[in-house]
């Protein structure tokens, strides 16, 4: 269980970091086991993501084929100091397909709508449009060079997050 005073501001930085970005990238598996990866605009909510998707859409089929993803939520290129060190976070996720006005469709598209504007609403009334509800298990956070955590749990900063220690290390090279 997180309690020091870091993992309360690195779970702030994480929540702000998502937070700031409209778009994630999803990767997802088809039925071949062979990845896709697209983006989704994206909202948050019950510590989870939600994103509607068209069944028409690769990553939609995959979804619903394939109940698990990665998403990646990534600092703009432009904005960016180094790119080889661009902040982000990447989740591993299950997921759930929440049908038309079942439990939760009503939260999931007030959320998107909240965020998106009433696009999102005018989808949620097509018949092709699924409400998918990403559910994080373990994560990634990455704010730079050597600034690497690990999270695992059911939330977007996850229960427990460890500082990755293991960092790059210099080839030895032969003098001659």
């Amino acid at each position: 269980m997180k309690n020091t005073a870091m993992q309360a501001r690195l779970d702030t930085e994480i929540l702000d970091f998502v937070a700031s970005r409209k778009t994630l990238q999803l990767a997802s598996i088809d039925e071949n086991g062979l990845p896709f990866s697209s983006y989704a605009p994206f909202a948050i909510g019950d510590d989870c993501i939600y994103v509607l998707l068209s069944e028409i859409a690769v990553h939609g089929i995959n979804l619903m084929v394939n109940p698990r993803a990665s998403a990646l939520v990534i600092e703009d290129e432009d904005t960016a100091e180094i790119l080889f060190a661009r902040k982000r976070v990447n989740y591993q996720m299950c997921v759930e397909n929440i049908e038309y006005q079942a439990d939760g469709w009503d939260l999931g598209i007030q959320t998107l709508v909240n965020r998106h504007g009433e696009i999102s609403a005018n989808l949620s009334q097509k018949e092709d449009f699924k409400l998918f509800r990403l559910i994080p298990e373990r994560g990634r956070y990455v704010k730079g060079f050597g600034k690497a955590y690990s999270f695992s749990g059911d939330s977007l900063t996850g229960d427990v997050l460890d500082h990755m220690r293991d960092g790059h290390v210099d080839r030895k090279t032969s003098a001659a």
